[in-house]
């Protein structure tokens, strides 16, 4: 551990993976002195922002609770036989569409966080996606992402120039907004912001007023992703490679990332959307649209890991959603929408191998209002773990400037290797 003083504060520790001798293009926040920034490393950090709500249960079953499997009941992940998870720690098992992520579990490149949520306590998809990218504790209080005030403390080693975010989306997301520059670039396959907000408007419009026209809505945007493939897939083994056809526009955003991410001089913090994560009808946990989706996310953090190179020594991916799903199915064979999930951290910069987890168990009592996994961690004290011993910003900087009102969340030790 290596400390150094701003001149204004006590020292402020700092994670040694700050200051590792290298070939460096990103400096470190820039209340540290200049002196202090000299052959630092070339961190990179993409934040992906999976949109709708994902399920974290279905994503990373807590097989050892007791009351999981009767909770869940038809949306419970087996845990033998066709379809059964892949194991992570005993208690916890990975959705078996996700073979990717788990071989970086293995390896100590990936960690799974669960019963984690953002402030945020209702169930509105833009309130939600709100308070999760201005990293504050409301909503409305600013039109600027988190990432984006991160960005702005950072300059390139030896040159007063600002670096670049990089934005993968239709619209720069709002957590890469704000006075920081960012290149943004939009994937071919990705659909308008308009289509993408008039489809999550009518889903939670059915889901409210009539289950079977949710159900037959979801059985058309289904058909209609089938039909947006250019190449369908002709067998599992194509549609893994091909980023779980239909949904190809993953592995194609993931390789542009690379791309951006490893350019000399270019961009070294990037932010990407998700969308489709909205699961009310039809979830198909195992088999169905939530499988394929996850096989799509997996198959594009494979592509990405392979276009990283020799960076992803260096590299951290996040992977968050503005609130998790129910813990009890819906009557159309979907979840609606619920308050704790889980996010990911994958990365050849990651200390993984493990679930991070206060686990508040799915017993009646302990769920949140009644039908939610309850939360027992804040997002941002992941997002300050990873700002403060990634890209070496100090914890007063993470408290006042890019979480502000948010000294009592703790940064997590320990994220990065």
């Amino acid at each position: 551990m290596t400390r150094f003083n701003d001149g204004c504060r006590d020292a402020i520790a700092i994670s040694r993976r700050g200051f590792v001798t290298g070939g460096a293009t990103l400096a470190l926040w820039s209340l540290l002195p200049r002196s202090a920034i000299a052959g630092t490393r070339d961190p990179r950090l993409l934040v992906v922002v999976l949109r709708g709500g994902l399920d974290g249960l279905a994503l990373a079953a807590p097989i050892g609770d007791p009351a999981y499997a009767a909770l869940r009941g038809r949306l419970a992940i087996p845990t033998s036989g066709d379809g059964a998870g892949l194991a992570l720690d005993g208690f916890f098992s990975l959705n078996a569409a996700m073979p990717a992520l788990h071989a970086l579990y293995a390896k100590n490149q990936a960690l799974v966080l669960h019963a984690t949520a953002s402030p945020y306590r209702g169930r509105s998809h833009f309130d939600g996606q709100d308070v999760l990218e201005t990293g504050l504790g409301g909503v409305g209080r600013t039109d600027a992402g988190w990432l984006n005030r991160a960005l702005s403390g950072l300059s390139s080693a030896g040159s007063a120039e600002q670096p670049k975010g990089l934005a993968l989306a239709a619209v720069v997301p709002l957590v890469m907004r704000g006075t920081a520059p960012v290149l943004t670039w939009t994937p071919p396959a990705y659909r308008l912001p308009l289509r993408t907000d008039t489809i999550d408007r009518l889903t939670d419009l059915y889901a409210a007023t009539d289950p079977a026209l949710l159900k037959a809505f979801a059985a058309g945007l289904e058909i209609d992703r089938m039909a947006d493939s250019t190449a369908p897939a002709k067998d599992a083994a194509t549609a893994k490679s091909a980023g779980g056809a239909p949904f190809r526009e993953f592995t194609a955003a993931a390789e542009a990332a690379a791309r951006f991410l490893t350019t000399p001089g270019g961009p070294r913090i990037g932010a990407l959307s998700v969308d489709g994560w909205d699961t009310h009808a039809n979830q198909g946990p195992v088999k169905g649209l939530f499988a394929n989706r996850l096989a799509g996310l997996d198959a594009a953090i494979a592509a990405f890991e392979r276009g990283m190179g020799d960076a992803w020594r260096d590299t951290v991916v996040v992977f968050v959603t503005e609130f998790g799903r129910t813990a009890s199915a819906n009557g159309t064979d979907g979840t609606d929408h619920g308050t704790a999930t889980t996010a990911l951290v994958v990365g050849g910069a990651v200390a993984g191998g493990r679930v991070l987890a206060d686990w508040p168990g799915l017993s009646a009592s302990a769920l949140h209002e009644g039908r939610d996994l309850a939360p027992t961690r804040d997002l941002r004290s992941v997002f300050k773990g990873i700002l403060r011993d990634h890209l070496g910003i100090p914890d007063g900087a993470l408290a006042t400037r890019i979480f502000p009102e948010s000294a009592g969340v703790r940064a997590i030790e320990g994220l990065v290797a």
